[in-house]
Order: structure tokens, then C-alpha cells, then sequence
């Protein structure tokens, strides 16, 4: 099954996908990150969004 390449944002927010373009584009916007980063912190900690964001010492304004 493909995505809708007209979505903008993923469609679950609770995890982020590396190998989605629409998505890595969504998340490093939505946490003002470039794509390394992000990429970074996901081999860290997962691809929990909820862990990403506290990996990056960011708060529920992220959300």
C-alpha cells in the first residue's frame, strides 16, 4: 500500500518514519531540526515521537 503523497503530516504522530520523505519533512519542520538530527536521535532512542522530542530536550510545546 502506497501513501497519499498529498498528505502533509504523518497519519500516526506517536512514531516517526525514516524512509517516509513527507513524514522526515513534517517531523525536522515540527521540531526545527535538520534531517541528520533527527535521523541521530531516532538511532538513539527509537522512533517514538514522544522519545525523540525528550531526546532533544524539547517540551509539550512540540507537540
Amino acid at each position: 500500500m502506497s501513501d497519499d503523497l498529498l498528505n502533509k503530516g504523518p497519519r500516526d504522530r506517536s512514531h516517526i518514519s525514516m524512509g517516509q520523505r513527507h513524514e522526515v519533512h513534517y517531523w525536522t519542520r515540527h521540531f526545527g531540526i535538520s534531517k541528520d538530527e533527527l535521523q541521530r536521535a531516532i538511532e538513539k532512542v527509537g522512533t517514538s515521537a514522544a522519545a525523540v522530542r525528550k531526546e532533544l530536550g524539547l517540551g509539550e510545546a512540540h507537540k
